[in-house]
């Protein structure tokens, strides 16, 4: 009976193994320390942060989407401009002598890793104040927020968009933070 019960922890630590190895396979996880330092800027979960890129671009700081949308956090470079309206206005404010806000307000190469973590975060941030719900804000990452305002109606959040896409997308992200919620 001993050796049984010796045989079943050698074998649960073998599969939990073999699982731990698929995560880190299935999940990679890289620039660890651009996405913690834009969680702690921008006040989001890094995990998140990690998810959205993972879902995005899958790590890639070179991608590019068949629509236009630019590295790791896949920004179009219309929103990258957006950004940088928002980034000198209220509430958000102005900027230092240093560039504040991450040091992006002029804009920079969206292919650079640092560059696109902190504008992707600011941008996520904007979306998590401006719509109050995680769910509802991926929705306007994905889709935008001017069709999310829209499917909003009257209402304070959303469970679901009329496009499958975009309920897969955020489903996604947040299947993927629950991996990374440990590792960042």
């Amino acid at each position: 009976m001993r050796a049984f019960f010796l045989f079943a922890a050698v074998f649960v630590a073998a599969v939990a193994a073999v699982y731990a190895g698929v995560v880190f396979i299935a999940f990679p996880l890289k620039y660890k320390a651009e996405i913690q330092a834009a969680a702690a800027e921008y006040n989001v979960p890094a995990a998140l942060i990690a998810g959205v890129i993972r879902s995005e671009s899958r790590f890639n700081p070179t991608a590019v989407s068949d629509k236009g949308a630019v590295g790791l956090m896949q920004i179009m470079p219309s929103t990258a401009e957006y950004i940088n309206k928002i980034i000198n206005s209220p509430p958000y404010g102005g900027v230092d002598a240093e560039g504040g806000r991450g040091g992006f307000a002029g804009g920079g190469d969206l292919t650079d890793p640092r560059t696109n973590i902190f504008y992707g975060t600011f941008y996520l941030r904007y979306l998590l104040d401006k719509f109050g719900d995680e769910k509802t804000a991926l929705f306007a990452y994905n889709a935008g927020e001017t069709k999310v305002r829209a499917w909003l109606g009257g209402a304070e959040r959303l469970e679901t968009t009329p496009y499958r896409e975009t309920n897969a997308y955020a489903e996604r992200v947040l299947n993927a933070k629950n991996y990374y919620r440990y590792r960042v």
